[in-house]
């Protein structure tokens, strides 16, 4: 600290406080100037690295990413959100996929009270058979692509970030 920074620091008691946000990161440095300078260049060299690296590795979709990743395939209706018929030939576990893409849609638009739907609603709007439908719940459950929730009603299923990015995959090779 040069001796006209001491004697400004001596003659009104105060210290420099300085706040630092980059990003989702925000921190406050406070003391005498070159300690909260020393402070400030140890933040940068340490978290702003692994900060962008972290960003990087990190996905998640929003409803606006999902709706226009699937807005070809599903529409919200008056009585929800519904799977809209395609010429294209779908799997069951798309249909099934799909169906609770519209649901995290029409979540995020509020016109559903939750983005996972119960097995009875999933079995009304994909047609499925009980059956088929339990077993690729199942298949998908298992890799990762739909999350299986307990609670009152039953088991309620939501479609997963890497969910959606396997069914914007597998959709994407439909269409080449």
């Amino acid at each position: 600290m040069s001796s006209e920074e001491q004697s400004l620091s001596q003659k009104t008691g105060a210290e420099l406080r300085v706040e630092v946000s980059y990003g989702d990161l925000k921190t406050v440095f406070s003391g005498d100037v070159e300690s909260v300078l020393h402070s400030i260049d140890v933040f940068i060299a340490k978290e702003l690295p692994a900060f962008n690296i972290a960003k990087k590795l990190s996905l998640s979709y929003g409803a606006r990413e999902v709706a226009e990743k699937f807005q070809d395939y599903v529409c919200i209706t008056p009585e929800g959100p519904r799977l809209w018929p395609q010429e294209k030939k779908l799997s069951d576990k798309e249909v099934v996929a799909l169906q609770l893409a519209a649901q995290i849609i029409a979540h995020d638009a509020g016109k559903v009270s939750s983005s996972s739907m119960p097995l009875s609603k999933l079995q009304e709007t994909t047609n499925l058979i009980p059956k088929t439908l339990s077993s690729r719940l199942s298949e998908l459950s298992k890799s990762g692509f739909v999350s299986r929730e307990p609670s009152e009603e039953g088991p309620l299923f939501k479609l997963t970030t890497q969910g959606v990015s396997w069914l914007s995959d597998a959709l994407a090779k439909k269409s080449n």
